[in-house]
């Protein structure tokens, strides 16, 4: 019976079920003990890139308009393997499905999907993922946008891994942050990392996050034919009970690098998302592997950024109060 239980111990017995009844995702959850890792430093930060040869189902997905219509949803109810179980969350913009990723990054990787097909959109859910973030306070709640890293652009949905795993999680007391805003008990801060256009929201309120939050989203453009604005979103909460929230925002202005797309030796297939630029760079090919170091890192985190100028644009735009 798990009637009464928190949601935390809920998934941490759904964990043990999966990986025990559904081969897929225990071989991959025990194929992480042999993944190859080396750490790195880009700019004085620590940074992880790693050897995952399961993460090529999620690093080559097409995620054309195309390719997206002819392939079925692997995210909704009826269309997930029978074996893959899921614990109901009912949000406040949305009820979801927390579910064992089979194909991880974190030693505990899981996906939380919404559980009506609709598009991947942040804009008014982004006070469930305070919410989740608390009532799974081991875990660090991720979120790529639809054409920053999801594979499943067409169906929202939420990430969540372990923490103590991102560089960014546990360097992020010490970075180098400028105060642009505050509201209430939360501020905004533009954060000086390894890469361009990095904010960090740091809150003991969730109404007020909501609210720096939305000035943040409110001033980045759109791209023609797009809906949402280019970003990646970490968040975490720590100290469940007092409720202390950081969230991490990577301002994009491209998908995929040309080195992803490029033949013979200058080809990387490296599609950076939420856990690469949150320090981890994820692999699937052990040739890239072996070829990438900091300054092709560095010149792939240049080429998604938005210039400086842009970023500068941002910046003025919310200190000057456009929250």
């Amino acid at each position: 019976m798990e009637e009464g239980l928190s949601i935390s111990m809920k998934v941490r017995r759904l964990f043990d079920r999966q990986l025990a009844g559904w081969p897929q995702a225990g071989d991959n959850y025990r194929a992480l003990a042999g993944v190859e890792t080396r750490e790195e430093r880009i700019g004085g930060f620590p940074v992880k890139i790693q050897f995952n040869p399961a993460r090529i189902v999620s690093s080559a997905a097409k995620v054309d308009t195309k390719s997206i219509k002819e392939r079925k949803c692997f995210l909704c109810e009826e269309n997930r393997p029978a074996v893959q179980e899921g614990i109901d969350y009912e949000g406040e913009a949305g009820n979801y499905t927390i579910l064992v990723n089979p194909f991880p990054i974190f030693p505990r990787h899981l996906t939380i999907p919404d559980k009506s097909h609709i598009k991947q959109q942040i804009r008014g859910r982004y006070g469930d993922m305070l919410d989740l973030a608390r009532l799974l306070d081991e875990y660090v709640l991720f979120y790529n946008g639809p054409r920053c890293g999801a594979s499943a652009p067409d169906h929202m949905h939420f990430q969540a891994g372990n923490k103590g795993f991102l560089p960014m999680e546990m360097m992020a007391e010490s970075l180098e942050k400028e105060l642009l805003a505050r509201e209430g008990e939360a501020e905004l801060f533009a954060v000086g990392t390894y890469a361009r256009g990095v904010f960090l929201i740091e809150s003991s309120s969730r109404e007020d996050a909501e609210k720096l939050f939305e000035g943040v989203y409110s001033v980045l453009p759109v791209k023609e034919g797009e809906w949402e604005p280019m970003l990646n979103i970490l968040t975490w909460c720590v100290n469940a009970e007092g409720a202390r929230w950081y969230t991490v925002i990577f301002i994009r202005d491209k998908h995929r690098p040309a080195c992803y797309f490029a033949q013979g030796e200058e080809n990387i297939l490296l599609s950076p998302a939420s856990v690469d630029l949150g320090g981890v760079f994820i692999t699937p090919l052990e040739k890239d592997f072996r070829k990438v170091d900091v300054a092709r890192l560095k010149d792939i985190l240049d080429e998604i950024a938005p210039p400086a100028e842009e970023i500068g644009r941002i910046k003025a735009a919310l200190k000057r109060g456009s929250l």
